[in-house]
């Protein structure tokens, strides 16, 4: 979208809604106590983040682009901070530096696979706009099928929210 005539401070705008929606959900969700597990609300966040997405299949113009990456922004942060708390929560006594190293590596591999499949997909809008939503689409099935609210949580010293 950006690369069109009078667009270019679009490669800008659109990063920059999903940063603002990622600060505000930041600020709700750290504001107030949530229901459920901290695991419970890292499938919830990440289905929502996934859902989020979704508009952008539909939408083509740039100005309602911008509006719509605002609305995965808010889970962003409620994911990343709830995959902190389960890792830490999961994670036997002795072994959580190593967890957090596995988790960092994880986020960079999505981040860097992204990347490049969205520099291969340049040229191809529909497919380009369904990346992010695949890719939330592959991180929630990969969190359904490990299952971590079914492992024996051996330390639970947070809340997700509450450091």
């Amino acid at each position: 979208m950006s690369d069109a005539p009078g667009r270019q401070t679009l490669s800008g705008l659109l990063p920059a809604a999903f940063s603002a929606g990622s600060f505000l959900g930041a600020l709700v969700y750290g504001s107030r106590n949530w229901p459920g597990s901290t695991t419970r609300q890292l499938i919830f966040s990440s289905t929502a983040f996934l859902v989020g997405w979704l508009p952008l299949l539909a939408i083509r113009s740039p100005y309602a682009a911008t509006a719509a990456v605002a609305l995965p922004g808010p889970f962003l942060t409620v994911v990343v901070a709830c995959a902190y708390v389960t890792t830490d929560a999961l994670t036997p006594t002795g072994r959580t530096s190593e967890a957090y190293a596995w988790l960092i590596c994880s986020i960079g591999v999505g981040q860097a696979a992204g990347t490049a499949l969205a520099g291969r997909l340049a040229d191809h809008a529909l497919a380009l706009a369904a990346l992010p939503a695949a890719g939330a689409t592959f991180a929630l099935t990969v969190l359904l099928l490990t299952r971590p609210d079914q492992g024996t949580v051996r330390r639970n010293r947070h809340r997700c929210g509450h450091a």
